[in-house]
């Protein structure tokens, strides 16, 4: 329902990322991902800091996802690398750490922080399902460097 209401609804969406309950920030989070703004960019930051794991996917996903948000511009490496080199490193959870890969992952062609974070990650993340995805991304990345040089 909030979704259909588009840019009407942001504000309350917005207030729902400060409930007490994870389902509803997690959702909050999900629907950012397609009605994002430049001013939601920070409070989706602060969300990959959740205690919830669950929210804190649904914020790398939102964060990192270009497919779902139509017109607007994705966040920069300003705004969301560290958070995400951080995650990748060190969150407890491996689905975060894998959707923080694909943030970093964002950023790996033209900053050798995240080609180095992911190349870690592929060699030394407990989860093979993160080294997997580590790899593919660090790969991809490499591959994609050397074809614009």
């Amino acid at each position: 329902m909030l979704l259909r209401r588009g840019e009407n609804a942001v504000h309350a969406i917005r207030a729902g990322l400060r409930d007490r309950n994870p389902a509803v920030r997690e959702g909050c989070c999900r629907l950012l991902d397609h009605l994002v703004d430049t001013e939601s960019m920070g409070e989706l930051v602060t969300m990959a800091d959740d205690c919830d794991a669950r929210v804190r996917i649904a914020a790398f996903h939102a964060l990192a996802c270009d497919r779902c948000k139509g017109d607007t511009c994705a966040p920069g490496p300003d705004q969301v690398l560290e958070p995400a080199l951080h995650h990748l490193a060190a969150d407890p959870d491996p689905h975060v750490r894998a959707m923080a890969a694909e943030l970093v992952g964002k950023f790996a062609r033209s900053d050798v922080h995240a080609a180095a974070a992911l190349k870690k990650s592929h060699t030394d993340d407990p989860s093979p399902a993160v080294r997997k995805k580590a790899g593919w991304l660090a790969r991809r990345a490499e591959a994609a460097s050397s074809t614009s040089r």
